[in-house]
């Protein structure tokens, strides 16, 4: 057991792993231990070394994470001591030995007579296979990525109005005081961007319009619509989140104000737009479809219109290919950009950049806000959406938490306007004028 489990983490765990025969290994002490079922756990990490056997075998519930005693006490109702465990487990896969196959006896030797030599196990159920995972050139295509987006957001409203809680927004919230709470803060931004946008800027004798991409559950429009009166039109590719989003704007009283539609951003012609927000969509777009998304959009905005563009980012970019967890689980064909190129981007298209933030700290908070609400009704998101995909949430989730907080990922909210040829852009002097 030891020499096996030691190659596959380059040397002694970090936290106690405990094993179905009564073996452990890694230090006596501490708040967290892993407890590994079966030899399935092992199995699933030695085909897959690295992060995805290491996830496989969580999501299909072959290794769990036990703590004892709260990491930080009242700081997660049951997330908080998970996450630190994770940390300790994700820094000893990022630095274990690769090539798991070119060993020595000993670890051939535990292999075989744990019988994890043979075939390899099947995924667990939840596992996204797209039906063009194969090509390449169809990354990004009108029919990949509603199959992608349908993957992550059609598994039922319940369970993410059970995770994100009434607020019903699924991207980063903006924690103004420390006793804010999720529903406040995340108004607080939709107000960012409105004000941003210049939503509240002119006489109100015209209504603007907004065109929300990515509207989810229609959180976005429902705030322009009823504290700026803005005329706001909301696109997504997931059926389940226009269904909710239009039971939400009748239930607002909005719906000659708030239009939701099951469309590709690619499909809209002939509309015309005073501002665009666009908030945690772009990380479906990618590097290659960049130059086509914002060149739509400028194209689609009036002249001295205003785009926020907010994203989750990463220095040098990153894509979800592959066999990783995230492409495999929670977002396939997900790319993360580098925000330079984000503003460079916007540039190519014709946009004068006036304003970059960072709500990286916000985001991190925002998480754990989440994964204290799944804690505290585990029981029901398991009967709505299963163990597996309750599993593999709460995962991507706790290490999204530690990527952010350790500075490895973070969220950008880029401000751009579509200048006159003479130089006008219609923008405040100050910050303190926005909106």
């Amino acid at each position: 057991m030891s020499p096996l489990f030691e190659r596959i983490f380059g040397g002694e765990p970090p936290i106690r792993f405990e094993f179905w025969d009564g073996s452990a290994l890694g230090p006596a002490t501490g708040e967290a231990r892993a407890v590994v079922r079966s030899p399935d756990a092992l199995k699933r990490m030695l085909w897959a070394p690295g992060e995805l056997g290491l996830a496989r075998a969580y999501v299909s519930g072959d290794l769990e994470v036990e703590v004892e005693v709260e990491a930080e006490a009242g700081a997660g109702k049951g997330s908080a001591g998970f996450l630190k465990a994770l940390r300790e487990l994700d820094t000893a896969v990022q630095a274990k030995v690769p090539g798991l196959f070119e060993t020595a006896s000993p670890l051939v030797s535990a292999a075989r007579g744990l019988g994890l030599v043979g075939l390899p196990l099947p995924p667990p159920g939840v596992e996204v296979r797209l039906a063009s995972r194969f090509r390449p050139k169809s990354l990004h295509t009108r029919q990949r990525d509603a199959e992608a987006v349908r993957h992550h957001y059609d598994i039922g409203n319940d369970f993410y109005r059970l995770v994100l809680g009434p607020a019903m927004t699924y991207s980063c919230a903006r924690f103004e005081s420390p006793g804010a709470t999720l529903e406040e803060a995340q108004a607080s931004k939709h107000e960012l961007i409105c004000r941003k946008l210049g939503l509240g800027a002119r006489a109100a004798a015209v209504r603007r319009r907004l065109l929300d991409v990515g509207c989810g559950w229609g959180s976005m429009a429902i705030h322009a619509a009823s504290r700026h009166d803005a005329d706001a039109v909301g696109v997504t590719l997931s059926p389940a989140q226009v269904a909710l989003a239009r039971e939400r704007v009748r239930d607002a009283g909005l719906e000659e104000h708030v239009e939701i539609r099951l469309q590709d951003y690619r499909e809209l012609s002939g509309d015309s737009f005073d501002a665009v927000s666009s908030v945690g969509m772009f990380e479906h777009v990618g590097m290659r479809r960049m130059g086509e998304y914002f060149s739509t959009l400028y194209r689609l905005l009036k002249p001295e219109g205003r785009i926020v563009n907010h994203a989750i980012s990463t220095p040098g970019g990153s894509r979800m290919k592959g066999r990783t967890f995230m492409n495999r689980y929670v977002f396939p064909d997900g790319e993360l950009l580098d925000v330079g190129d984000v503003v460079l981007g916007m540039e190519r298209a014709g946009f004068e950049v006036r304003d970059v933030e960072s709500l990286r700290e916000h985001y991190a908070r925002t998480l754990r806000c989440w994964l204290d609400n799944l804690a505290d009704r585990w029981d029901e998101a398991v009967e709505l959406v299963g163990s597996e995909r309750a599993r593999a949430w709460r995962l991507y989730m706790s290490g999204s938490v530690n990527a952010f907080e350790q500075g490895r990922i973070a969220v950008h909210q880029v401000l751009g306007v579509k200048t006159l040829a003479d130089g006008t852009s219609g923008m405040p002097a100050t910050r303190a004028s926005w909106g």
